[in-house]
């Protein structure tokens, strides 16, 4: 870190000095968050911090605030003029504390040194109901990862239970979903022009709870079985899902609305994609780039470390993978930056004091969707598809690689960039399918990247060796990495250099039993992989895989799907990753590598789960 020439003021304001710095007396707005606070594009509240800066208001961020004392952070700003804004953080705090196994984590990559224990559980539920509490008439307006992924009834894998809507839990006035700068920009705009805060309930992307007296302003309402219901008929959560999936992906979207303790959630449909110009402003903001001063000395902050050089290139993922959320809070169609405004980025990159030459990622969710979208709008208006790639490619997808391989290009050529790796999850089917393969963008594509971005290991996801699992995770026959090997291999022999291919797995997907398992351990044995970036399935919010797990019924066909649920059953399926090692299904044997495993697969949700 350097701060040599920053002045505090640089930083939004987190304490009432630094408030009094700008000579502000009161706060238009009050943004709580529980990670620390970095001033980087990656980090939601420093997002919208910023964009209401640039609106001119007075904002300041509460970040990981004390929940346990007398709640002097929740106290220290007042009353703001308009609102309070609440996250639990880049990840869900659950996902954030806690291992597939339900083991309590020893850290936390958002925090100075990663040190565990500044966020509560449910930290969206627990910050709003103090907040409701000291000020019941201020309105509180939830936002990030977690609220987004608990906008409709869900399954909790840590409590075991259905739960209702977090609004209906925590208390909140407003929830809005997915990448919030459109909806809070609105919000904004319409309190200053004379709105009252109750009468905002069309505003796209965002849910309430509506009222008696209330009629929702929309033809096309799908109304979902109700919490109850869903409780006591599995197969009507699963009924549900299906709907909620297609409406989160729709560019022409429904109102959906679901009742539940009495109370009835209302989910506006989302807004269209963000076109390049407004992404490219949200990317411009004037962000030092940094973690606020008030963490100097105190230790790094892991999920910075991991991204401070790194370059965030598009939002959106198209892949619909079946345990994957990327979708249900970014969407699936790509929002791309223009060329100008990364190559603008990486040039800043390389002006930071401690930059060594090294871009550790140009990417996005997926790292190869840049600029891919649909050839023809109307047909993509009309289309209900999760996916655009699984099972096939749509005909309708422009897969050019051409415009991504440019950009690569141009980033490595800029002064001090000595190179340029490529960190984030690629998605090889959308260069090796068939139906592409033999396009030259596509050949050209994997050439630039074995040859210039690979920083000694390139790190894809196949997830599963067995196709009958892969179709349940919406995932590309086993062959195609196989294809993928054999040209990566090649390439390298040919190039002169010694790089490896280093593949991602999941144990106990539902679909997934324990000779399934027993034949990925076989086929990494023929293929000479002693794994190491593996992870048991952890159901999470607003997944398919979720859906499943929860209620044993797929939300599409309503077919039974077998899950291993206990953890003998998952203990046995995981230890098939390490057929190399003796008694690796011992529990006490694999205490310390599991939690080797979990803190890496946390590593690699980041990527994706953040932007």
């Amino acid at each position: 870190m350097d701060y040599s020439d920053l002045k505090l003021t640089d930083w939004l304001p987190t304490s009432v000095k630094e408030a009094k710095l700008r000579g502000w007396n009161e706060v238009d707005i009050v943004l709580f968050s529980g990670d620390a606070y970095v001033d980087h594009p990656s980090f939601g509240s420093a997002v919208i911090g910023r964009l209401y800066e640039s609106m001119g208001l007075r904002v300041v961020i509460v970040p990981q605030p004390n929940w346990r004392d007398d709640l002097r952070d929740f106290r220290k700003f007042g009353k703001p003029r308009l609102f309070f804004g609440v996250s639990a953080g880049n990840m869900d705090s659950m996902v954030n504390h806690y291992t597939a196994n339900r083991r309590l984590r020893s850290d936390d990559a958002y925090t100075p040194d990663g040190k565990a224990g500044f966020r509560p559980d449910y930290a969206s539920v627990v910050y709003t109901k103090i907040l409701k509490d000291i000020y019941p008439d201020t309105p509180v307006i939830l936002g990030g990862v977690e609220a987004s992924l608990r906008r409709l009834s869900h399954y909790d894998y840590w409590k075991d239970e259905l739960k209702p809507s977090v609004l209906i839990e925590s208390g909140a006035d407003m929830l809005v979903y997915g990448m919030g700068e459109k909806p809070m920009r609105e919000i904004v705009e319409l309190l200053e022009s004379g709105s009252s805060f109750s009468d905002l309930i069309d505003i796209p992307q965002t849910c309430y709870i509506k009222r008696d007296n209330q009629t929702v302003k929309n033809n096309n309402i799908i109304n979902l079985f109700s919490y109850e219901d869903c409780i006591k008929e599995r197969i009507k959560h699963a009924k549900n899902f299906k709907h909620i999936e297609q409406e989160s992906n729709k560019l022409n979207a429904s109102v959906l609305t679901q009742n539940a303790m009495g109370k009835t959630v209302v989910v506006n449909p989302p807004y269209k994609p963000m076109t390049t110009k407004e992404i490219d402003a949200s990317f411009a903001l004037p962000y030092t780039r940094l973690p606020h001063p008030r963490y100097k000395n105190k230790g790094a902050i892991p999920a910075y470390e991991m991204i401070r050089h790194s370059v965030n290139i598009h939002r959106g993922c198209f892949g619909g993978c079946s345990f994957c959320t990327i979708s249900a809070h970014q969407g699936k169609f790509i929002a791309s930056r223009s060329e100008k405004s990364v190559l603008k980025e990486v040039k800043q990159v390389t002006q930071m004091p401690d930059f060594k030459g090294y871009i550790s990622d140009i990417g996005g969710p997926s790292a190869n969707m840049y600029r891919m979208e649909g050839k023809d709008k109307d047909i993509c208006v009309k289309c209900t598809r999760p996916s655009c790639i699984y099972p096939r490619i749509c005909k309708n997808l422009n897969t050019n690689h051409l415009p991504l391989t440019n950009l690569y290009k141009k980033a490595r050529a800029i002064k001090g960039v000595k190179k340029a790796f490529i960190g984030s999850g690629i998605r090889y089917d959308l260069f090796l399918d068939d139906s592409v393969i033999n396009q030259p963008d596509k050949r050209n594509y994997f050439k630039e990247v074995i040859q210039h971005h690979v920083s000694g290991r390139l790190k894809v996801a196949p997830e599963h060796t067995e196709d009958s699992v892969l179709k349940q995770m919406r995932k590309p026959p086993f062959k195609m990495f196989v294809k993928l090997k054999s040209i990566f291999d090649r390439s390298n022999k040919d190039l002169g250099i010694n790089q490896q291919l280093i593949p991602y797995f999941i144990s106990s997907h539902p679909g997934c039993k324990e000779e399934d398992m027993k034949r990925l351990g076989d086929t990494a044995k023929n293929m000479n992989y002693k794994l190491e970036q593996v992870q048991d399935f952890t159901p999470t919010p607003m997944t398919v895989a979720t859906v499943i797990y929860y209620s044993g019924y797929h939300p599409y066909t309503l077919e039974k799907v077998y899950t291993a649920r206990s953890r003998e059953d998952k203990l046995k399926q995981r230890s098939h990753f390490f057929w190399y090692k003796k008694n690796s299904d011992s529990p006490n044997q694999n205490k310390h590598k599991n939690k080797r495993r979990d803190n890496s697969y946390k590593k690699r949700d980041r990527r994706g789960y953040n932007k």
